[in-house]
């Protein structure tokens, strides 16, 4: 009885906060298929950890950092075994809308947030939620001082790259 109970509840939990696990899923994996794989281990990394969670944390602070860790692990694989075999796409090239139909500028913000480095994709993608300096520290495990730090830095970066395309 327990178990069903536990189950319900964390289907609930899942459905309330679903858009947080597409988010950072999208975040860092372009490719659909793979994006599924993703999904599914955030769901069961979360299904492993949901007995274990600490209820003085809010829930979305805790879904997002089980689904950033797992995200980034999941990158550093992807990237490892990109190095591999990566071939040439003209989707790299194309400056027209992308798949959810957003404008070019949009496209190119996420094409450049995908390549940023693992953790500051994470902190941006946070900041981009406008969530709080402390609750982003909460999650990524620095300071809020740092937060607002590498925000800074990684803000400047993204305004380079779009200098660059415009000259």
């Amino acid at each position: 009885m327990r178990l069903l109970r536990d189950t319900a509840n964390f289907l609930n939990v899942m459905e309330a906060n679903k858009g947080i696990i597409y988010k950072v899923a999208n975040a860092y994996c372009r490719d659909p298929e793979n994006r599924k794989d993703l999904i599914q281990e955030i769901t069961v990394q979360l299904w492993l950890a949901f007995p274990k969670y600490d209820e003085q944390f809010m829930l979305s602070t805790w879904i997002y950092r089980i689904a950033l860790n797992v995200s980034i692990s999941f990158y550093r694989k992807e990237t490892k075994r990109d190095q591999l075999s990566q071939e040439l796409t003209s989707e790299i090239f194309s400056l027209t809308t992308d798949e959810t139909g957003s404008e070019p500028a949009m496209s190119m913000l996420h094409q450049f947030i995908r390549e940023l480095k693992a953790f500051d994709r994470a902190l941006i993608l946070l900041y981009l939620e406008e969530r709080s300096q402390h609750e982003i520290a909460d999650i990524l495990g620095i300071s809020p001082s740092n937060v607002s730090t590498k925000v800074g830095r990684i803000k400047e970066q993204l305004r380079q790259k779009f200098a660059t395309i415009k000259s």
